[in-house]
């Protein structure tokens, strides 16, 4: 069966597809759980007996609760500074008060990445810490079926209302007794978000019937998203809150009784980073206030000191103690003592062995060796001293020796809840290692099929032969699938925990094995061609046409120093300096290239040019024996002297020569713009001066001339039309940030009367699917009518265009010069570089992938999660719609590869003179240079996977690693579908 190199490519990567998402669906599993929540409620374990034959404890039962009602506020991406910081003081007065000289204990509440809102929750209610695939599931959030706080209070007829984000609606279905859910996922909304909850609050406060209240606050994320945490939007909505909970409070000191007090909860699911994200796990993000206020409590007399920290899980035991409730059997958390503190110390040590003892339980059916861990020890040393404590306490001791050796006892058990609390922290999840075998197999099978068919894939006719036949009816293959599917049966019926790939059909894993077994003979086929080739090649031997530039060493170096790079976390967190190095050597590079063939070349004498073209005959001779890409083989050094001087005349030369320097300062200015990675993120960029409510005049002007700039880069190739089209779309764009008060008009003086810019963004989503269908009816055209590469071309460029000006719509204003500084450089390359340097398509498309990564990273993003602009996916979109919110995010979070992408393809089909194979050429070689890194960094990840940063570092770049596996592959489906001229011609 004969393939042509795009095909196999793209065929390769849709398998290696297969495998990443087998991989992370092993390497992200459920996280490690107690029982079942049905078989989770028991009877809850007695007071430690006291030492002596007969003696017993007369108190057996769940104390009973310390607060009649409680009301929860969840202030979504409320940080610590904005309550305990200068915006708490300004903007939070009463807040503040409370705080400060009020009934209260405040704290701060550390949240374990990732930072996001539905494993937020999960912890906030459960006391667990979720596993890390929950970034992805929290777009379609599932009924929670662990035990967890809600349904315990359920359980136990507590009667609970919920208003906010329609997450916890989702999460915990049928539990509340009413309830008004709003979309968490449409951040262009400040306001209606809010109003919808706080509407409902005057009626609620008045009734009696409830003893939970929930409300969760959305606008202050939404801000966040949109114009960061230093927005002069930010100080209303915090105003806004502090009147809310100014509401709810004199509200609940208004209506308590003397026998029980009323508890007000205020705290954050997570923060937001210096860019108003989160995710991940800087400071801000990670660090949320948490607020106990209540009449229970002692009034505070002094200005308030630095906070505690406590874990974000210490919540679900304390409110389980607070309302009453057995403590959840998954927690990790550990019960807040100070909120227990006015009560007597039988009563504090009772709540603090309830808690040991759900943590030892929790213990005891997740470690073998759970005698062992000096947490469990602890904790039964407490028992113990527990039990003589009561022993004295029974007997009606009531001196100073009962009160001291209870406070040591507390303190043992509280050093037992830090013990026990991080050894099941550190142990929350257990990777499906089988699947992630089974995933890592795959993907390393199909790189080496990809390295073993460089030769061919890159030769004249960019096509071979694959040798289906002999591997599926061979031996070798039947036995290989045999021990497979023996490999396979005995693992998943020895298996202890759950794994995925056993839970799936035996048609579909049998399919999974063949698989596996055909790549094996595959690559085994192709090393045995291999070798067959080079006996060939040493009975008759050829002069040799390879010769290595510098350019190639770079390349070589590069992908291999970077591949390497994957496996420590700081050049992890820190990748996008490895890009700038690469590009910027690379430039100059280019430049010692143009010099030698403008200066150095021309001093060649009639002679030395005759030399020149005897020797490219021989080297075009061994090249026809040897199959190799003729124009690859042609352009080589010798080759380039009479074609680059020809080619470069006059001004040209200068502006040729200079080209790698212009490149150099634009990628300069684009550092500049945008602060990314972890180390250097929080110091201040242009980025940040532009997007300052003071400089809204000067990002107005820099977003207009970016505007037209991008007009006059794009618009040279496109049809009359689509010229108009873009010119419309781009004026479009500025009027959607001017409604949204991105940016201004020069006639506007201020920007009060904002809106969401719906109608704005849909009439540029008109343009830009406009430009699209008009490029792709030409690229129709060309391939099925007549195969015009003129029409072609055309069609290509304004699919590209119509991407770009979709692109100019999600980028933030202060984002448009990278879009700019993009077409510039392409352009530029392409005219005063690639085309008299005349590079082959092989190296053409490396250099793109570089220029594509470097400009992942020149857009703000990093290997973290938190740089994700959420607000991207909601452009023209009146609510949450999960499909175009998801491709338009990822459009966005992906621009700088997928232009520069697309770009290699208008480039490679618009050279005329290439070899006809080019294309695929680019293809397969796209495809490569992004599984090589793929592969190493998954077998690097494996080794690392107990690693001290997996969850902070090496699992966001896991997922964005992913993610653009799927999109590379979509990328080489289309370099596939642009390929079919070659393939008219073959068959001609």
């Amino acid at each position: 069966m004969r393939l042509r190199s795009g095909v196999f490519a793209s065929s390769c990567l849709l398998v290696e597809a297969l495998g990443v998402a087998l991989f992370l669906r092993g390497f992200f599993p459920v996280p490690v759980r107690s029982l079942p929540r049905r078989e989770s409620r028991g009877d809850p374990p007695a007071e430690p007996a006291p030492p002596g034959p007969g003696k017993i404890s007369n108190w057996t039962k769940i104390p009973p609760p310390l607060f009649k009602k409680v009301v929860i506020v969840l202030i979504d991406a409320l940080r610590d500074d904005f309550v305990f910081g200068s915006k708490g003081k300004q903007f939070m007065p009463y807040t503040t008060q409370v705080v400060e000289k009020g009934t209260s204990y405040s704290f701060i509440a550390e949240a374990k990445p990732p930072t996001v809102t539905m494993p937020r929750i999960k912890a906030l209610m459960t006391g667990s810490i979720p596993g890390f695939i929950d970034v992805i599931v929290n777009l379609n959030s599932p009924a929670l079926l662990d035990d967890n706080l809600i349904w315990q209070a359920k359980t136990a007829g507590k009667r609970i209302i919920f208003y906010g984000d329609d997450t916890w609606v989702k999460l915990f279905p049928k539990h509340f007794v009413e309830y008004d859910g709003t979309t968490s996922f449409f951040v262009s909304d400040f306001t209606e978000v809010d109003d919808n909850v706080t509407r409902h609050l005057d009626r609620v406060l008045k009734r009696e019937d409830w003893d939970l209240l929930i409300l969760h606050y959305l606008g202050l994320d939404h801000i966040g998203h949109v114009t960061g945490p230093n927005s002069p939007l930010v100080g209303p909505k915090l105003r806004e809150m502090d009147n809310i909970l100014k509401k709810i409070h004199i509200s609940l000191l208004s209506k308590e009784e003397a026998s029980l007090p009323n508890l007000l909860v205020v705290c954050g699911d997570h923060g937001m980073s210096e860019t108003g994200s989160h995710g991940g796990s800087s400071e801000g993000e990670v660090h949320t206030p948490l607020l106990f206020i209540s009449s229970a409590f002692e009034k505070r007399s002094g200005p308030l000191t630095q906070p505690e920290l406590v874990q974000q899980t210490d919540l679900a035991s304390t409110l389980a103690v607070g309302l009453g409730l057995p403590i959840s059997r998954n927690s990790v958390g550990n019960l807040i003592l100070p909120v227990v503190g006015g009560k007597t110390m039988r009563e504090q040590l009772r709540f603090v062995h309830l808690n040991g003892f759900q943590l030892s339980r929790l213990l005891q059916e997740n470690t073998p060796a759970y005698e062992k861990d000096p947490g469990y020890e602890h904790f039964k040393i407490a028992e113990k001293s527990h039990g003589n404590w009561i022993k004295l306490y029974l007997e009606g001791n009531n001196s100073e020796i009962l009160l001291n050796l209870g406070k040591k006892v507390l303190k043992q058990y509280l050093e037992a809840l830090k013990t026990l609390s991080s050894s099941l922290s550190k142990q929350v999840a257990q990777y499906d290692m089988y699947s992630m075998m089974v995933g890592t197999v795959i993907i390393m099978e199909v790189l080496l099929l990809l390295l073993l068919s460089v030769p061919k894939a890159l030769s004249s006719q960019a096509e071979f032969e694959v040798p289906l036949s002999p591997p599926l009816f061979s031996l070798l293959f039947y036995l290989m699938c045999l021990m497979l599917c023996a490999v396979h049966v005995i693992v998943c019926t020895s298996a202890e925990s759950l794994c995925y790939f056993c839970s799936m059909s035996w048609l579909t894993a049998v399919g999974v094995m063949m698989l596996i077994s055909a790549l094996m003979c595959g690559i085994l086929s192709a090393i045995a061609k291999i070798f067959e080739s080079s006996r060939l090649r040493l009975k008759n031997p050829v002069v040799s046409s390879s010769s290595w530039s510098e350019i190639d060493v770079l390349i070589l170096a590069g992908t291999i120093g970077h591949v390497l790079s994957l496996g420590a976390s700081s050049f992890i967190e820190e990748e996008h300096q490895t890009w700038y190095f690469l590009i910027n050597t690379l430039c100059l590079v280019l430049c010692q290239e143009l010099c030698r063939n403008n200066f150095l070349l021309k001093e060649c004498d009639p002679q030395h040019s005759t030399t020149v073209k005897q020797n490219f005959d021989v080297i075009r001779e061994a090249s026809e024996c040897k199959n190799i890409d003729i124009p690859a083989a042609g352009n080589s050094k010798l080759g380039k002297a009479t074609s680059s001087a020809e080619f470069i005349k006059g001004s040209d030369k200068w502006i040729s020569l200079a080209s790698p320097w212009i490149i150099l300062i634009c990628c300069r200015l684009l550092r500049s713009l945008n602060q990314t990675g972890v180390q250097w993120a929080h110091r201040p960029d242009f980025g940040h001066w532009l997007t300052s409510s003071e400089h809204k005049s000067e990002l107005s002007f820099l977003a207009a001339v970016c505007l037209l700039m991008i007009f006059f880069l794009v618009q040279r190739r496109c049809s009359l039309a689509s010229k108009i089209a873009m010119a419309l779309g781009l004026l479009g764009i500025y009027s959607y940030r001017a409604s949204i008060g991105n940016v201004i008009f020069p006639w506007q003086r201020d920007s009060k009367d904002i809106s969401k810019g719906i109608t704005e963004a849909r009439f540029v989503y008109v343009f830009v699917l406009g430009i699209v269908f008009t490029g792709t009816k030409d690229l129709l055209k060309s391939q099925v009518i007549s195969a015009d590469s003129r029409v072609k071309s055309t069609g290509l460029w304004e699919v590209y265009s119509g991407l770009v000006l979709l692109a100019a719509l999600l980028f933030r204003p202060h984002n448009l010069p990278v879009l700019v500084f993009c077409l510039l450089i392409q352009t530029m390359m392409t005219k005063y570089i690639w085309r008299p340097l005349k590079f082959d398509a092989a190296q053409i498309t490396i250099m793109h992938y570089w220029f594509g990564q470097a400009f992942f990273y020149f857009q703000g993003n990093s290997n973290g999660i938190a740089t994700v602009d959420v607000s991207a996916g909601f452009v023209g979109l009146e609510g949450y719609v999960e499909i175009p919110a998801i491709f338009l995010t990822a459009f966005a979070t992906y621009t700088g590869p997928l232009l520069w992408a697309i770009h290699l393809l208008c480039y490679l089909s618009s050279e005329v003179s290439r070899n006809s194979a080019a294309v695929g050429h680019g293809c397969f070689c796209y495809a490569l240079m992004h599984s090589i890194p793929v592969a190493i960094y998954i077998v690097f990840i494996t080794g690392l996977r107990y690693h001290l940063f997996i969850w902070s570092v090496f699992s966001p770049k896991l997922l964005y690693e992913g993610v653009h596996v799927f999109i590379t592959a979509a990328i080489c489906l289309f370099f596939t579908a642009m390929d079919q001229n070659h393939f008219h011609k073959v068959q001609d």
